[in-house]
């Protein structure tokens, strides 16, 4: 599975962020080698991001991404008519913005490592309800081909466990055929079940064919929810393996 390094500016746009959104506490999962963390919290925003990545020779990863940005610029050069370029404009741009968050994401890796938290779904390294907005693109349904249902519904709920009001996931189509995820609709039912709706919503992002869809998880009023492996969790009450500035003010909801 690829890793890439999408812009914070990439990430306002797939996820619709609002302002008030980027006030909250953040997660990206997987975060792979994108500068939102990076730049999201160079404007205050508590954000972290989590990747099995960033455990082994995570120091090494801003360079093999580099690498494989100039890989996928000789596919799109020969691909371009496949692809939708309202918002990237072009493959060069595509690339120079690839590249750049790249390098803000490295040197972001270096100064503040507490930041990037190895881990990985559907069991990641935090407590319950630690963040107030979980992000999640191009793993879950882009991959559909390769991970089975089971494994989307594990991980889904994982998500919605460590979120405390929303998680937003982009896209919603198989990176292979710029089709739906096939058990989308089903797995929806299922989070419904455990007290998670969901909705489809329109954003100004599109870069498959088909692909300006997010789907949004509200994760304020859910339950307790079924754990895939607890072991490597955190305790209740234990601290997270980030320095967060808001331990001390507990945990309250937010108003909405």
């Amino acid at each position: 599975m690829l890793v890439s390094a999408r812009s914070f500016d990439e990430y306002r746009a797939m996820f619709a962020l609002s302002d008030h959104d980027l006030s909250l506490r953040v997660l990206d999962c997987p975060g792979g080698a994108a500068s939102f963390v990076a730049l999201a919290g160079a404007r205050g925003t508590d954000a972290v991001a989590v990747d099995p990545q960033y455990g082994r020779d995570r120091d090494r990863l801003g360079t093999l991404v580099l690498r494989e940005i100039e890989h996928k610029h000789a596919f799109l050069v020969e691909n371009e008519s496949s692809f939708v370029w309202t918002w990237f404009g072009g493959v060069e741009r595509y690339t120079r913005l690839r590249a750049q968050a790249a390098r803000t994401f490295a040197a972001d890796l270096a100064a503040r490592p507490d930041r990037y938290v190895a881990g990985s779904l559907p069991d990641l390294p935090f407590a319950d309800r630690s963040f107030d907005l979980v992000l999640s693109s191009h793993l879950l349904f882009s991959y559909g081909a390769q991970l089975d249902a089971a494994f989307h519904l594990s991980a889904l709920l994982e998500m919605a466990r460590v979120a405390r009001r929303q998680v937003r996931l982009f896209p919603v189509l198989l990176h292979t055929s710029d089709e739906r995820y096939g058990p989308l609709e089903r797995i929806r039912e299922e989070l419904a079940g455990y007290g998670i709706p969901t909705r489809l919503e329109r954003v100004d992002y599109e870069f498959q064919r088909g692909g300006n869809e997010a789907l949004v998880l509200d994760c304020s009023d859910h339950g307790a929810l079924p754990r895939a492996n607890p072991v490597g969790r955190p305790a209740a009450g234990s601290t997270d393996p980030v320095r967060w500035r808001h331990l001390g003010a507990g945990l309250a909801r937010p108003s909405p």
